[in-house]
């Protein structure tokens, strides 16, 4: 039986997925942790959240949200978890959480569903290999689990992958070749150090034409709030960033991102920015960081150059819903 969520399932949905989603590696629910994830969220409703039931027992639970205000939130409906227990973990029943779902997302006026990293319910995963090192989001759905399989069935299609990478800052220092980097950017006009009011202008301009709204509002905030960020700038005019700099609770070195304006790639900036960053991250007491990249993007190189390995791979999927008046 398949009813949506009623706050009695919570305890039946943090035994399940203390049971699967673990073992799958993401990390342990408590109802502190499934409050804040799930039902505390502003993007939280019953109608896109499921529960299946056998004899009492919660063996399945799926689980997507809508918001104008996230990222293609207009058009598109994200699943954030569809997990069953190992028994009944069947394609027909990956199938029914699916057609819910986007029955769900359609009936809210959107036109695709989505597993992407603008999902505002965030999952936080382990790192394999490490002492329960954490990531904070997972990006899309792991390519190594059944749901990845009953998803290409049911008509998802993979746009792209996205790696997750890892790097523990116990003996991470900068190269010498990146100092060659920073005279040489130096010489063409440009300097990179931590954002400076005093010195610096036009954060707004450059992180509106990196055309990244999470980016743009984590910059901003940490600018606001007084928190370091690392910025490009040629003449005090900043084009381009790294951060905000900050260790969370669990040892990581958080940031949101990196990037440097068209018009001034090409002299080092975003490797730049990438080293200083992770200098900066180990100076705050960070002890590891960890960061997802597409498969294909050139950045990558950047990372791997600084220690960072692949340690896991996400596939981030859409599929077109079938809607009233569209054929």
């Amino acid at each position: 039986m398949i009813d949506t969520y009623k706050s009695q399932d919570a305890i039946g949905i943090i035994n399940l997925w203390n049971r699967a989603a673990v073992n799958l590696g993401y990390k342990e629910m408590d109802t502190d942790r499934f409050a804040q994830i799930f039902t505390e969220s502003p993007y939280f409703h019953p109608d896109h959240a499921f529960v299946m039931r056998e004899d009492e027992t919660v063996v399945g639970f799926a689980c997507g949200c809508v918001g104008d205000d996230i990222p293609l939130g207009k058009v598109s409906g994200y699943i954030t978890c569809i997990l069953l227990d190992e028994k009944y973990e069947i394609s027909d029943n990956y199938k029914k959480f699916m057609d819910l779902l986007e029955k769900s997302f359609a009936k809210a006026g959107r036109i695709q569903s989505d597993i992407l990293f603008f999902n505002p319910m965030m999952l936080p995963w382990y790192i394999k290999g490490t002492d329960r090192h954490e990531h904070n989001n997972a990006p899309g759905v792991f390519k190594n689990s059944r749901l990845y399989q009953e998803l290409l069935k049911y008509g998802y299609a993979e746009r792209t992958t996205e790696c997750a990478m890892y790097m523990n800052l116990d003996n991470y220092s900068i190269p010498a070749t990146i100092a060659e980097k920073v005279e040489r950017a130096e010489k063409d006009g440009y300097q990179v150090s931590l954002l400076d009011k005093s010195k610096h202008y036009d954060l707004d301009t450059m992180l509106q034409k990196l055309d990244n709204p999470l980016w743009e509002k984590e910059i901003k905030q940490a600018a606001r709030e007084g928190a370091p960020v690392l910025v490009a700038a040629q003449n005090g005019r900043i084009v381009g960033f790294a951060g905000p700099i900050r260790r969370q609770e669990n040892g990581r070195g958080y940031f949101t991102g990196i990037g440097v304006n068209k018009e001034h790639e090409g002299h080092g900036l975003g490797t730049i920015l990438f080293f200083l960053l992770c200098q900066e991250e180990k100076k705050v007491g960070a002890q590891y960081m960890s960061l997802y990249t597409g498969k294909t993007n050139p950045a990558a190189k950047i990372y791997l150059q600084a220690g960072f390995h692949i340690v896991e791979e996400f596939a981030v999927m859409r599929k077109e819903l079938k809607t009233e008046g569209r054929i």
